[in-house]
């Protein structure tokens, strides 16, 4: 007789607030006090080890992702320490996707080496452009030189899944500046590549640059040329365009990134990192003095029930941006027929119709559209 066991997976976020520069397009809370780190990394431990029941006991951690920030300002003997915690409160078996988010300039061949020895197996190298005059105007801390040698360091140290983020849509780009970009990038022989249209937020420099008229945004045939160029090149180069800004090649998915998409639970630790267990949404507080001082006395997040239609729009929004689309069983067995029916009447109801694919009770969004996603996913929602 066989026996089919239950195997419950969750994954854990280490979110590292450090960075020596702020990045002008960068949105995500970040730090340049690197003196706060020992505090941090106090504040860190004890989190970690009072939090060790918010998942199931009999959750198993299928991958660990340092972001950031950037996790590789810290030494590898912190992040040891780190690891050290996490095995301690958790139940992580042997081979699990062990990630980290990496600025170029910190990838020295001894760096590498150390973090293979910690048993790291996947790399996201933050290039985002070859072009040192374009890394400047966002004042990046590296230039192309440091960039190439990064992912050939890597590489030498034995990282054989490495992804590279790059940005399009930049100031005065256009498809011939992509097109040497992705040029670049083939060269290297990476096995993943995140790509993201340069996004002008209200709090960050290049937001402010651009209220003063500093700079321009690129016209949205443009920055659509851009796309269709990217995707098109990628996808003729062997990369699977798995989600709206992820290409993989033989497979390499992100698990970590895929586990958000697919719903699947996560314990997020650190300043600003979110949690997920199905029922409840936790954030904790995007500040790492009130983190630090707050940690004891448990006041560093805040936390939100999950309603039915919170879960539903969670899904919708998730799945329609990836290949895996929208399981419409699944929207009647666990949503009813009210969700269901808001669903298909609010797909059949759009003047971009053509965008939307139902095969197999799956409802995907046509790659085609999917630089139109945002958009086409919001009149989706249930209200």
């Amino acid at each position: 007789m066989l026996l089919y066991i239950s195997v419950l997976l969750a994954g854990i976020y280490i979110h590292i607030p450090f960075c020596k520069k702020k990045c002008y397009y960068c949105d995500f809370f970040t730090s340049q006090n690197l003196s706060l780190t020992n505090n941090f990394l106090l504040a860190l431990f004890f989190e970690i080890n009072s939090r060790k029941d918010y998942l199931l006991a009999d959750k198993i951690i299928e991958t660990i992702y340092f972001g950031g920030g950037t996790p590789t300002t810290l030494k590898s003997s912190e992040i040891e320490l780190i690891l050290n915690h996490l095995k301690f409160n958790f139940n992580i078996p042997p081979n699990i996707e062990l990630a980290i988010e990496a600025n170029p300039d910190d990838l020295s061949e001894q760096y590498l080496e150390e973090l293979i020895k910690l048993g790291f197996n996947r790399i996201s190298i933050g290039i985002q452009s070859f072009n040192d005059e374009m890394l400047a105007l966002m004042n990046r801390r590296h230039n192309s030189e440091n960039a190439i040698n990064s992912v050939e360091n890597a590489q030498k140290a034995g990282f054989d899944n490495i992804s590279v983020d790059l940005i399009y849509g930049l100031p005065k780009s256009n498809v011939d500046f992509v097109k040497k970009e992705l040029e670049s990038l083939l060269k290297l022989n990476v096995q993943h590549i995140s790509a993201y249209h340069l996004t002008y937020e209200t709090n960050t420099i290049f937001g402010n640059y651009l209220k003063k008229g500093k700079i321009a945004e690129l016209p949205d045939f443009e920055s659509q040329n851009q796309y269709k160029y990217l995707t098109k090149f990628l996808e003729g180069n062997g990369f699977e365009q798995y989600e709206i800004s992820n290409f993989a090649k033989n497979g390499k998915y992100s698990k970590h990134n895929s586990n958000y998409w697919l719903g699947k639970e996560y314990i997020g630790f650190g300043p600003s990192a979110h949690s997920y267990n199905t029922q409840s949404r936790q954030w904790n507080v995007s500040n790492i003095k009130n983190y630090i001082s707050e940690i004891e006395n448990n006041k560093y997040f805040e936390i939100e029930i999950l309603s039915t239609t919170d879960k539903f729009n969670e899904y919708l929004i998730t799945k329609l941006r990836t290949k895996w689309g929208v399981d419409l069983e699944r929207i009647k067995k666990d949503f009813g027929q009210e969700y269901f029916s808001h669903l298909m009447n609010a797909v059949n109801k759009k003047v971009e119709r053509k965008c939307f694919l139902t095969e197999k009770n799956i409802l995907y969004l046509c790659k085609e559209c999917w630089f139109l996603s945002d958009g086409l996913i919001l009149d989706l929602i249930y209200t």
